[in-house]
């Protein structure tokens, strides 16, 4: 907000203000980004989630207290630690005394409501328990409303989804990060009978979610873990760049073959770059009987489902055929929707997929006053030095038109606005 004001006036605050925004902190933050990164290379479910959160410094006392305001009546919570083929975990199990029926979404949300829980914590809960409805009910064929929960609406499923909300509260988790996440094979027993892992709802939980190959034999990723983890995350793919704090396993209740049914969560604060890293999908696919019309709509089909970038390059096809190779490049959780888009408008059989890291200059904008108004000047930062600038298109686009002068003339006038500010 200082750059609206007299940069002489107020030098030393901006100076501050720089030298946080330098850092990588955002308008507002007093302490570096804490990160929660759920390591799933055993899958995850609602206990096992709850155990790692629980093994990574949040209290079981607090736990309790918190989870007592959702006055559910008739189950211990027995939290314990335990060697989990060798490993050193902590087991969750939620012992419920008797049978409460079935639910819907509008009485898990009237118990979640009625607790005196902060407004964060329910927020978060009900995302999940809302997810978790909607998948259910495409599978079902049915309305969120008509929708009944199964064993994903028992008690013990209410308490590992608010206990996660909790847990990431208390531990001050700012953002959550999972790696791909394993669904295990062949088959489980449910409500409806024998189906094959993964189950249907977890399979619709996990639509755009990267999964890691696996041959361990059962379920390792259950509805509710798919349901809280593909809630909370932000970004899925590596541990991502930062500085270890404290790490916690979560037990399940398998004994798997070939690696220990546990969670990993490792708890840490962001590097000064770590938003500055990440991964994306490159979807690729070669035309050659597409027309020029159709290849322009699927380009703004594209960024409307989500795509970062979407780019063509001529290319000589087989049978020296002229053809089209078409580019998007998208985040990990619009990969779905962006294969959707291409199989939908183009005539492609096939796309490849790759996953490309990136490295990014930290970008910020400013806004400077010009003899056209004020525009928007684009900035990328690397360590705190400005190493590209850019005034903003479309802001340089508006004034030109609007005073009757080329956009060059508007851009110029405003790089040269934005280099005596940084003098002044």
């Amino acid at each position: 907000m200082f750059l609206w004001l007299s940069v002489r006036a107020i030098a030393d605050y901006a100076l501050i203000y720089r030298t946080v925004l330098n850092k990588g902190m955002i308008e507002g933050r007093v302490r570096p980004m804490r990160i929660g990164y759920f390591d799933c290379f055993s899958g995850a479910a609602g206990d096992m989630i709850l155990g790692a959160l629980l093994a990574a410094g949040l209290e079981s006392d607090q736990l309790r207290s918190d989870l007592s305001q959702l006055n559910l009546d008739d189950y211990q919570l027995d939290i314990r630690q335990i060697q989990k083929q060798g490993f050193a975990a902590v087991k969750v199990d939620v012992n419920v005394n008797r049978d409460q029926g079935h639910r819907h979404l509008h009485h898990i949300t009237d118990i979640i409501n009625a607790a005196d829980l902060s407004e964060t914590v329910k927020q978060r809960a009900k995302r999940i328990f809302t997810r978790l409805a909607e998948a259910e009910a495409k599978v079902h064929g049915t309305t969120v409303e008509k929708i009944h929960f199964h064993e994903v609406g028992g008690v013990d499923a209410i308490v590992d989804i608010v206990g996660a909300a909790i847990g990431i509260e208390h531990l001050g988790l700012d953002r959550i990060i999972c790696s791909p996440i394993p669904t295990g094979s062949g088959t489980v027993t449910c409500e409806h009978g024998i189906m094959p892992v993964p189950a249907p709802a977890t399979t619709e939980l996990l639509v755009g979610v990267p999964l890691a190959d696996c041959d361990e034999v059962g379920e390792l990723t259950t509805p509710t873990g798919a349901a809280i983890l593909t809630t909370l995350a932000s970004g899925y793919g590596s541990l991502p760049s930062f500085r270890i704090e404290r790490t916690g396993y979560g037990a399940g209740n398998r004994d798997n073959r070939k690696r220990p049914n546990v969670l990993r969560l490792i708890i840490g604060q962001a590097s000064d770059d770590t938003d500055l890293h990440d991964e994306v999908i490159l979807l690729e696919a070669n035309l050659d009987d597409a027309t020029g019309e159709q290849i322009g709509y699927t380009c703004d089909r594209l960024f409307e489902a989500g795509a970062l970038d979407v780019f063509t390059t001529p290319i000589l096809m087989k049978k020296n055929r002229p053809g089209t190779l078409l580019s998007v490049l998208a985040p990990v959780e619009k990969e779905a929707e962006c294969e959707r888009v291409i199989f939908a408008e183009t005539t492609t059989f096939g796309l490849r997929r790759d996953v490309r890291t990136r490295r990014k200059l930290e970008r910020r904008s400013e806004a400077v006053s010009t003899p056209y108004g004020t525009i928007r000047v684009k900035m990328g930062l690397q360590n705190g030095d400005v190493m590209k600038t850019a005034p903003e298109y479309d802001d340089c686009a508006a004034a030109a038109r609007a005073h009757g002068v080329s956009l060059r003339e508007v851009m110029d006038a405003t790089l040269r606005a934005w280099t005596a500010q940084q003098k002044a």
